[in-house]
């Protein structure tokens, strides 16, 4: 593995939570037939639509299946500070989309294999996605059909060209998102958010819009229960997710951030969702200078 590759600590055994609350047998089993049958139906509609119409196809499709799965999505408008943050009152489950003045480059936290589905599910837009999502049964398709972003976590040789298609699809005025600490970690902790893709932004001259996962049990504690990290397989990590009795996952918009360089768009992005989460950053150049 390339030494700039990005890496977690994170590990079932040492990260991953066991639901406070459990759902029953029958339950389970009623969530993972409901989620098949809603995948089987995307992958279908995914053929049938484009452009415009098919973000917002997936972005119905995100919420079926979080649905299917047991997952509640609140969503809130929020604003930072380094050593905390607030939020306005939470909208509760996503309603339909504003309508969006302008593309923007939306970037989160990376917990799960459910994030791309949250931030689907709240906002149109095209998602970045690991090339290796290509080689997954079923899910190639649904990604293709969502129109995916791929790009090659493994090759420098290859980020150009991606963040140069990023940077064509922000100027075409389609929103992007992307979770550029690189890899998933449980929630606990976290990554540094990577510059390259906020190039992209720059490039395009789109807003940069910072937002906040974080997953929760209903009765209240945050729970790394959904976390897809370390060597954990993606049937594992589905059944703990089925096994949660009421699984809630906090979605903040936070302000847009500005800055003349990547680095400095990627620390204050990165400061934003951290203050949001209830994380402190380590206070970098780009983000002393804003103090």
């Amino acid at each position: 593995m390339s030494p700039w590759f990005p890496s977690s600590p994170c590990t079932t055994a040492r990260c991953v939570d066991v639901p406070m609350r459990a759902a029953g047998p029958l339950r389970r089993a009623l969530r993972a037939l409901a989620a098949v049958l809603v995948v089987l139906a995307g992958v279908l509609v995914a053929r049938l639509t484009w452009g415009t119409a098919r973000r917002r196809v997936t972005a119905l499709w995100s919420r079926a299946l979080l649905r299917a799965l047991g997952v509640r999505v609140e969503v809130r408008q929020g604003f930072a500070f380094f050593a905390g943050a607030a939020g306005a009152a939470s909208s509760g489950a996503p309603g339909p989309e504003a309508p969006e003045p302008e593309a923007r480059l939306v970037v989160a936290n990376h917990i799960s294999w459910l994030d791309p589905l949250v931030v689907a599910a709240t906002m149109p837009c095209r998602l970045v996605a690991k090339r290796e999502v290509g080689s997954w049964p079923v899910v190639r398709g649904l990604a293709c059909g969502a129109g995916a972003l791929p790009i090659a976590r493994d090759s420098l040789h290859g980020l150009p060209g991606a963040v140069a298609s990023i940077a064509d699809v922000l100027r075409s005025g389609e929103s992007v998102a992307a979770f550029p600490e690189g890899t998933t970690w449980c929630g606990r902790g976290s990554g540094t958010f990577k510059p390259a893709v906020f190039q992209a932004a720059l490039d395009a001259g789109a807003r940069v819009t910072p937002v906040a996962l974080v997953y929760r049990e209903s009765s209240g504690p945050r729970t790394t229960a959904p976390a897809y990290v370390g060597d954990d397989t993606l049937v594992a990590s589905l059944l703990r997710v089925i096994a949660v009795r009421r699984l809630v996952v906090e979605v903040t918009v936070l302000p847009p951030v500005t800055a003349s360089s990547r680095r400095e768009l990627a620390d204050l992005a990165e400061a934003a969702v951290a203050s949001a989460t209830g994380r402190l950053p380590a206070l970098r150049p780009a983000l002393a200078a804003s103090a």
